[in-house]
């Protein structure tokens, strides 16, 4: 099952030659031209996941460029560690985030939240200053809170990832 899944992970995966076909990718080859950055084995899958989900908490669009500055610095399995960060859609975005919030009160203040998030209605008058009191208010737990949670996960994925290949590896040479 995890070969499978594997497989078709590395089937899904762009190549090294098909990111850096494009005009707008091709300036940045010689920076990503090394073959840690594309090859996968058991380690390179490991942090390439753990970097995808640590990413993946981070605001909308800088999800993926922060998931491939990291990877550069951690010299990972790029594809996979942008790839990863896809685990944030619409339907876990914000599940994540209160969760992300929760976990920062309970850090903070020792206890459950006890007030409601209820982000400040766009077309009201005072629209600006109520959303300065909301972040005053949510603002510190949930800034503590996504760190906390996006390296938790990312030590869980690492553990997980590791264990699951080298639980296939052995699966396959008793075979």
């Amino acid at each position: 099952m995890f070969n499978r899944l594997l497989q078709r992970i590395r089937q899904n995966l762009p190549t090294q030659q098909q990111i850096f076909a494009s005009r707008w990718a091709r300036p940045l080859a010689p920076w990503f031209d090394k073959p840690y950055f594309w090859h996968l084995n058991r380690r390179q899958a490991a942090s390439a996941v753990a970097v995808g989900l640590f990413c993946g908490l981070m605001p909308g669009p800088t999800q993926m460029l922060a998931a491939l500055l990291l990877g550069y610095v951690v010299r990972t399995n790029l594809p996979l560690a942008m790839f990863t960060t896809l685990y944030t859609n619409p339907f876990t975005y914000l599940p994540l985030y209160y969760l992300a919030y929760s976990i920062g009160h309970w850090l903070l203040y020792a206890s459950a939240p006890s007030a409601e998030l209820v982000f400040p209605a766009w077309g009201s008058a005072d629209y600006w200053q109520q959303l300065a009191h909301w972040f005053g208010q949510f603002g510190k737990p949930l800034l503590l809170g996504v760190p906390v949670l996006g390296g938790s996960l990312a030590a869980i994925g690492y553990v997980l990832v590791s264990w699951l290949w080298r639980w296939q590896t052995l699966r396959r040479r008793h075979k």
